[in-house]
């Protein structure tokens, strides 16, 4: 029983972790890295074609992302994951398929100008995507699945997503049983539409997240609705828009959520029937899934508005934007309004052609409603910059930058805790290993894990492996800080030119590889000699 951890180690996303059993090779994550990347993160042990299995603890990006790329590797074996994870998924991955394409083609029309700059092929086609979406197995929360001799599973609701669980892992090699759970993302507490998360009943091992683990949200229960009521109120009467980034899958249904109860109850005064667009087709696709969603998926209050025949996430003067002209067309009236667009940290889409737009407005408002990574236009602007570049063009940040305080998927530092102690017992479980936070906030979390509750801690790199049955680290590995690329516009036109350049880069390598194991490195200096020895004729 072998656990490697290849993402999201010393780092937020790019969830992926890696475990062997019974001579089965199996994912649970494959995520895509968002905003900037810190560490290097090693590559799978083996092929995606050997990979045998897939847990998806939930739909987000950051830990759904590259199973196209595994499909486009050869990967053909089962994905279990949640229903309502299923169905988000197949809309998910394939607008991650259709960004890609699109990235691509505009890369490669510059590219077309610039004999120096290399094609840009994506990592994935629509037709990878759609042949992962195919290996999804949807399964019910609670419910025990026997995945292979010796592995079983359990999906338990965590309040994040809709869809997204906790996965208890139940193992069984040579007769040694050991039950390791991943908790993916933690949900916050008092969250709209979904329910709260759900403890899981004890383990041998955990990998628990750590995004918030430094901090806390508020207090005080969030006053939702009366915040989003001032700024709305404060916005429109400035004649400005309230401009939101947001997550196409989750927390634009939220929003959807509090400004129905505006409306309903006719608490922006003047305005009444402001209109609202949604400018994702990601985001009104997801709309309909969390509208069909099983009941399973949602808390008492959502419930008791669907049994009543009322949906919880419209109202009049919803406006869906589709096309690029639908989103094109937002900017060119000049009523109040708000746009809820895509992404959340405003790192890519149609989200950042309304912020050109109102950015420079001191009248309008942009409001964040959620987590902003290192790296990101989103962390810029959250942090306080005056100028921005978008397209090309210096923009001047004169519009309010405002937080809705406490609207977080993620459960705080308190929640962590909380979900911590009621799912495990420190004289029980073996080793809890701290993922998915910024760099010092992953050890800072373990070491209060250890404090509070007296639970044994780590919180490794990438690389790090484990052996669950003999308890002990077999490989531990330090992060590899990323080196920046710096593309170069001259061309190598000798042959001893590219020596020169492949031994530059075998000297970034080597630096890079400072921290790396001993017996890694005794090996790499080995064939570098004998390289040389074999060159070396003087």
């Amino acid at each position: 029983m072998i656990l490697e951890f290849i993402g999201a180690a010393h780092e937020v996303t790019g969830s992926c972790h890696y475990l062997n059993v019974n001579g089965k090779n199996i994912l649970v994550d494959y995520g895509m890295e968002q905003g900037k990347n810190l560490f290097e993160n090693v590559d799978l042990p083996v092929s995606a074609g050997e990979i045998d299995y897939i847990f998806l603890t939930h739909a987000h990006i950051d830990h759904s992302g590259l199973l196209p790329y595994a499909y486009a590797k050869g990967f053909r074996g089962r994905i279990y994951a949640t229903n309502a994870t299923a169905k988000l998924c197949s809309i998910m991955l394939r607008d991650s398929a259709h960004i890609q394409a699109f990235e691509a083609e505009w890369r490669n029309r510059k590219a077309r100008r610039n004999a120096n700059i290399e094609e840009f092929v994506p990592l994935y086609t629509m037709e990878d995507a759609d042949g992962a979406i195919r290996l999804l197995k949807p399964v019910s929360y609670n419910d025990v699945i026997n995945v292979d001799q010796g592995i079983d599973i359990r999906f338990t609701d965590v309040g994040h997503l809709l869809g997204s669980a906790a996965i208890e892992v139940f193992l069984k090699e040579d007769g040694v049983s050991k039950k390791i759970v991943f908790s993916g993302d933690v949900g916050n507490t008092g969250q709209p539409i979904i329910r709260e998360p759900q403890p899981v009943d004890g383990a041998d091992y955990v990998l628990i997240e750590s995004t918030y683990g430094d901090r806390l949200h508020s207090e005080e229960k969030p006053d939702y609705i009366g915040e989003l009521t001032k700024i709305l109120q404060f916005t429109f009467d400035r004649g400005g828009n309230v401009v939101i980034p947001s997550f196409a899958v989750g927390r634009t249904q939220e929003l959807l959520y509090f400004i129905r109860e505006i409306k309903e109850k006719g608490l922006v005064h003047g305005h009444e029937d402001f209109p609202v667009y949604v400018d994702s087709p990601l985001a009104v696709d997801a709309t309909s899934i969390f509208g069909k969603s099983s009941l399973e998926c949602y808390d008492g209050e959502a419930k008791k508005l669907v049994e009543k025949g009322i949906n919880p996430l419209t109202f009049t003067n919803l406006n869906l934007s589709i096309t690029p002209d639908d989103s094109r067309d937002i900017n060119t009236d000049d009523e109040p309004k708000v746009i809820i667009s895509a992404s959340g940290m405003c790192d890519a889409g149609r989200i950042r052609h309304h912020l050109k737009h109102n950015l420079w407005r001191k009248e309008s408002t942009i409001l964040f409603v959620g987590y902003q990574s290192a790296g990101t236009l989103g962390r810029a602007l959250y942090e306080g910059a005056r100028t921005v570049k978008l397209f090309g063009e210096e923009i001047s940040v004169n519009a309010s930058i405002e937080i809705l305080t406490g609207m977080s998927g993620h459960a705080d530092q308190k929640g962590l805790l909380n979900w911590a102690e009621k799912s495990f017992d420190p004289e029980k479980t073996r080793k809890i290993f701290v993922v998915h936070g910024e760099d010092t906030v992953t050890d800072r979390f373990a070491a209060l894990l250890t404090e509070k509750f007296g639970f044994k801690t780590f919180a490794p790199y990438s690389g790090t492996k484990y052996d669950l049955i003999k308890d002990e680290i077999i490989e531990e590995t330090k992060g590899i800080p990323v080196v920046k690329k710096v593309i170069t516009q001259k061309k190598i036109s000798t042959v001893f030119e590219r020596l020169l350049a492949a031994g530059e880069r075998l000297l970034s390598v080597i630096r890079k590889n400072e921290h790396g194991a001993n017996k890694d490195l005794a090996k790499f200096a080995d064939q570098i000699n004998a390289l040389s020895d074999k060159w070396d004729r003087t």
